[in-house]
């Protein structure tokens, strides 16, 4: 069984069913980034893993239309400024699997993980 870590909110419906659904492929040592915020260092990391901070940036998030972040131009280093500051700006779940990622709840990462846990169980 594949071991991994995987970065979520504990409320988030979404993440728990993501999770419920590729728990029989591994073994997931799970954080909630609410309770346990991600370190400057984490995110570096991640952000190299997924090829930038963009990347990781939860465009979704109310707190990114709340601050009008939507009608601004954003560099990589606003993004990593931004991550370190707020939970809710890290697109999740993100899944850290021997040296892969995937990021985000969208059917296709998910899709891509399933198949990644089932090919290598």
């Amino acid at each position: 069984m594949l071991k991994g870590k995987v970065y979520l909110l504990q409320t988030c419906n979404t993440c728990k069913r993501i999770l419920k659904q590729v728990k029989i492929f591994g073994d997931f040592d799970v954080r909630d980034v609410k309770k346990y915020p991600l370190t400057t260092e984490e995110i570096d990391d991640l952000a190299q893993k997924a090829g930038g901070y963009e990347r990781i940036f939860n465009k979704q998030s109310q707190k990114y239309r709340q601050l009008g972040l939507k009608d601004k131009v954003l560099s990589e280093a606003d993004y990593r400024k931004l991550l370190s500051e707020e939970y809710t700006f890290l697109k999740r779940p993100v899944f850290l699997i021997d040296d892969k990622i995937f990021i985000g709840n969208s059917n296709s990462t998910v899709d891509l993980l399933t198949k990644y846990l089932v090919s290598n169980k």
